[in-house]
């Protein structure tokens, strides 16, 4: 929270820029760079994507969704290091194992997961989005195997054998004594009444979905702009907030008709509660590649299969070395579009010496 509170202020320092043009000049301060902050997300996502654009295939592109079910995100919430690990571990190998099986797909591929762990109200809902390409390597990874047109995997087969593989592996844990439990379901912590508490959700269908294929690799690329760098609220959504209440749009998916645009007002203590729900621990990462797209061999492996599906080697893109480039900001001059230059650079706890305004920032 201080991080955020002293996001693009004087408290983090700055620099002034000025125009090469016109001469216009303003003072823009520091980010954070936190990785929950609304306003430091959207640079961080269009770098990611920009390093992330040479490994896009022509082929197509699925989304899949695992959610876990609301008593066992309770779980979650108390243990978030282990259970979220857990619930990247359990899905990956979900989707591995069966399009490796003969009867499905036969191939070895590839995905990126992105952890999510908010609904739209901001309440704690864990879930992981996951991008597969649609196909991958024979076995002697001679060939390239594609996927039905328009057709992953089938989304049952998908969710019972993610249901099992998850509670396989929140037994483990708990046997580890991994897993810490408080208030009513404190009495969890006992091994056989974990074990019972647990049996009626082999029972029950858990939700996994895969939304239909994407249209084209720039799809995909703006797609996983959207969902690889979001924080549990944008700037975009709020309404208004004072000291007492805070007012954010959200989608209330419980309507089946209509619009499902609502505005939701929380006590300011409670939105912060709720924010800080989805703090992720230290040195957790919540955007995980595997598979072929995992590791060293994410590049070899995307290099054999442009090779089989007969497409050219991208062109590395030519860098810029020269100094200037370095002192010259990616935004352009808000009054004419020309060139804006560092001028000046001072640090935290200081201030600049020019009497340039500062440059306008989202709340």
């Amino acid at each position: 929270m201080s991080a955020i509170e002293a996001c693009r202020t004087e408290a983090l320092g700055g620099h002034v820029a000025a125009c090469t043009k016109c001469g216009h000049s303003h003072i823009g301060y520091n980010s954070c760079k936190n990785r929950h902050c609304p306003k430091c997300q959207g640079p961080a996502a269009r770098d990611w994507m920009a390093a992330r654009a040479e490994d896009l295939l022509p082929v197509e592109y699925f989304h899949v969704v695992f959610t876990l079910p609301a008593e066992i995100a309770q779980i979650a919430f108390w243990n978030k290091k282990a259970v979220y690990g857990l619930l990247f571990r359990a899905s990956a190998e979900t989707v591995m194992t069966i399009a490796a099986d003969p009867k499905r797909l036969g191939a070895r591929i590839g995905m990126t997961s992105v952890l999510h762990t908010w609904g739209s109200a901001l309440t704690h809902h864990p879930h992981i989005h996951m991008i597969v390409p649609g196909g991958g390597l024979s076995p002697g990874g001679t060939r390239w195997v594609a996927c039905k047109p328009g057709f992953f995997l089938h989304v049952r087969v998908l969710s019972r054998l993610f249901r099992r593989l998850f509670l396989d592996g929140l037994l483990a844990l708990h046997r580890a004594g991994d897993l810490a439990f408080y208030g009513e379901l404190e009495r969890l912590a006992q091994a056989n009444a974990f074990a019972a508490w647990l049996a009626p959700f082999r029972k029950v269908e858990w939700v996994v979905y895969a939304k239909p294929p994407f249209g084209g690799p720039k799809a995909v690329l703006a797609y996983l702009g959207q969902y690889t760098h979001r924080v549990a609220i944008s700037n975009h959504r709020l309404v208004s907030a004072d000291a007492e209440t805070v007012s954010f749009r959200w989608k209330d998916y419980r309507v089946k008709s209509g619009n499902r645009q609502k505005v939701m007002r929380l006590a300011t203590h409670e939105f912060i509660r709720r924010f800080l729900m989805h703090v992720l621990p230290d040195g957790f990462h919540r955007i995980r590649h595997y598979g072929l797209l995992a590791g060293a061999t994410r590049k070899a492996a995307i290099a054999r299969i442009r090779d089989l599906l007969g497409q050219r080697q991208p062109e590395p893109e030519a860098r810029e070395t020269t100094e200037p480039a370095l002192h010259t900001l990616r935004e352009p001059c808000p009054c004419c579009g020309a060139p804006m230059r560092i001028v000046e650079i001072f640090r935290r706890g200081q201030k600049p010496l020019s009497r340039a305004p500062p440059r306008e920032q989202a709340a």
